[in-house]
This record gives structure tokens, C-alpha cells and sequence, in this order.
């Protein structure tokens, strides 16, 4: 689909072997993106990986639509959901750019690990929220590197030119939260494990 899907497709098995870096940290967010989960729900990831987080909220919801760039973190994520006999939920090679969703048919979209990796973030948000239900939740874990790392603006684009590193995209938590803000959310969850540390945030759709 592109070099950056080409980027992960090569890391992909060694992305799969690699524990999570903060364990308690990711049990929190998943506990706390279940306070907003419903039985019927219909959930849309960006950027589900080898799908750890998807497979692991599928017993809450009705069904998770899981998507990717890289088609082999994809194979990974069906070998998962394969061998722990979940259903429910569907994987797909997409980008943001080229996701299809009807407006207003997903209650709950995730993007983990993704905003801080696209060209723009901005029409991301935008899309997600035409997406969403009036009333939707948009959940996202995102590495704001302007707040600690803002050398990586200029340091970063190397790496990507000689294929070390993807696109990485430098901002702090308050561009982020503007971001949210400015493009139709309200924030109704936000938290941090520690400095450095990816923000969580659990941003609403106001309801009409």
C-alpha cells in the first residue's frame, strides 16, 4: 500500500514477539475503554497490529472491525484470532485514508499507537467523527514527542529516509487535545502514566 506498510510488514514478526513495554499501563486503558463499552456495540480500530487490543475487547461488544496497512501484522492478528476461536471480530488491510465507512454507523473507534504516525492528523479525527454515532467515543493512545523529544522533528525525517524509522509526527498533549477539541470532540477521558508516557484519551461525539 505504501513504504510505510512496507515498514511494518518488515517488522511485523518481530513486532508480535515484543511484550508490552508498560503491562499495568495497558490493562488500565483497557479497563477504562470498557467503562464505555455496550453489549451491541459495533467498534472501529485503526492501526490494530497483530490485533492484542481488538481480540481482547471482543467479548464485551457485538463485533470489532480491525484495521491495518501492514497485511502481514494482519496475518499474525487472524493466526491470534484463530487459535483463541474469537468471531467477532474482522480484520482488514486500510489505511485511514482509504477506510470506507458509512457516516454515523460506528459507536466506538480506536486508534492506538496511530495519530502521531499519519501525515495528518487532523483529517483522521475529522473521518472518525463523520463516522461515529451522535453520542460515539473515539479512544486513542498517542505519543506526544513535542512535549519531551522536540529535537525529533529534525532528527526523525532522516531516520525515515533511510527506512530506520515510519513517519512520526512531533506535538504535545495540548496540540493533540486542540486537535480533538477543534475538530467537533469533547474530552471526557484523559490520562497519562507519566511524563514521556502516551496520553490516553477517551473523547466523546456530543449526542444530538
Amino acid at each position: 500500500m505504501s513504504s510505510s506498510s512496507s515498514f511494518w510488514d518488515n517488522w511485523a514478526e518481530r513486532y508480535s514477539k515484543k511484550p508490552v513495554a508498560d503491562e499495568a499501563s495497558y490493562q488500565t486503558k483497557l479497563r477504562q475503554t470498557r467503562e464505555y463499552f455496550k453489549p451491541d456495540m459495533e467498534v472501529l480500530e485503526i492501526g490494530c497490529g497483530t490485533g492484542s487490543t481488538a481480540l481482547a475487547h471482543a467479548p464485551f461488544v457485538k463485533h470489532i472491525r480491525a484495521t491495518d496497512i501492514s497485511k502481514d501484522m494482519l496475518a499474525i492478528a487472524h493466526k491470534k484470532a484463530t487459535a483463541a476461536n474469537i468471531n467477532n471480530v474482522t480484520f482488514e488491510q486500510s489505511s485511514v485514508e482509504t477506510l470506507e465507512a458509512t457516516n454515523e454507523s460506528i459507536d466506538m473507534v480506536m486508534a492506538h499507537s496511530i495519530l502521531h504516525l499519519l501525515e495528518n492528523k487532523e483529517a483522521a479525527i475529522a473521518k472518525i467523527h463523520t463516522t461515529l454515532k451522535p453520542g460515539g467515543v473515539f479512544v486513542s493512545s498517542t505519543a506526544c514527542l513535542g512535549d519531551t523529544m522536540k529535537f525529533f522533528k529534525y532528527i526523525g525525517p532522516v531516520g525515515k529516509f533511510f527506512g530506520l524509522i515510519p513517519l512520526v509526527k512531533v506535538f504535545t498533549v495540548n496540540e493533540l487535545v486542540t486537535s480533538l477539541t477543534s475538530g467537533g470532540f469533547v474530552i471526557d477521558h484523559q490520562w497519562q502514566p507519566g511524563k514521556g508516557k502516551s496520553v490516553f484519551i477517551v473523547a466523546k461525539k456530543p449526542a444530538e
